[in-house]
């Protein structure tokens, strides 16, 4: 069942309890207004202002300008366009978070992701590729391609010096 509309005000303890973590890290002080409960399975599109927490079984697509909680029991198959996202179970597909986007222990991410900040606690399976940058919603993007060049010999910062390997050959007359 698709809750919206509703106003939640919760305390921080009672947030630790749902998330796991204090409500002004996970939420923010935007308001929990849509919800899908575990136990539903909903195939769609959504768009909607606000809060959604997803517990239940979506495929389709989401936007939202606010945030997206995926809770421990939830499984997302969809593109995803949103503030903030604080994923916690699983989702498969692209997602593009202008500010931040965190991923909690135990949580399953198959699928590509663009975003400005990136949490990712211990414990998490990612499988993608990983854009960040101030500005990962636009086609002009700056955004740095997330990639481990420390095996590439030939990749090194403009400014950086790289010292002689040992057993060089100096041009230095002996």
């Amino acid at each position: 069942m698709l809750k919206s509309g509703i106003k939640t005000t919760q305390s921080n303890e009672e947030a630790k309890v749902m998330f796991g973590k204090d409500a002004e890290i996970t939420t923010g002080q935007s308001t929990l207004n849509s919800m899908l409960g575990q136990g539903c399975k909903i195939k769609g599109d959504i768009e909607l202002q606000g809060t959604i927490r997803i517990d239940g079984q979506f495929e389709g697509s989401i936007s939202c300008p606010d945030t997206l909680i995926i809770g421990k029991s939830g499984v997302v198959k969809a593109d995803v366009k949103v503030k903030n996202a604080v994923i916690g179970g699983k989702l498969v597909g692209n997602i593009s978070a202008s500010n931040k986007i965190e991923l909690q222990t135990g949580s399953h991410v198959e699928g590509d992701i663009a975003t400005a900040r990136l949490v990712i606690d211990e414990g998490v399976f990612f499988e993608g590729n990983c854009k960040m940058g101030a500005t990962t919603g636009s086609s002009t993007s700056q955004a740095r391609d997330v990639t481990d060049h420390s095996k590439d010999s030939n990749w090194a910062r403009k400014d950086e010096k790289r010292p002689e390997p040992v057993g060089a050959v100096s041009s230095v007359n002996r």
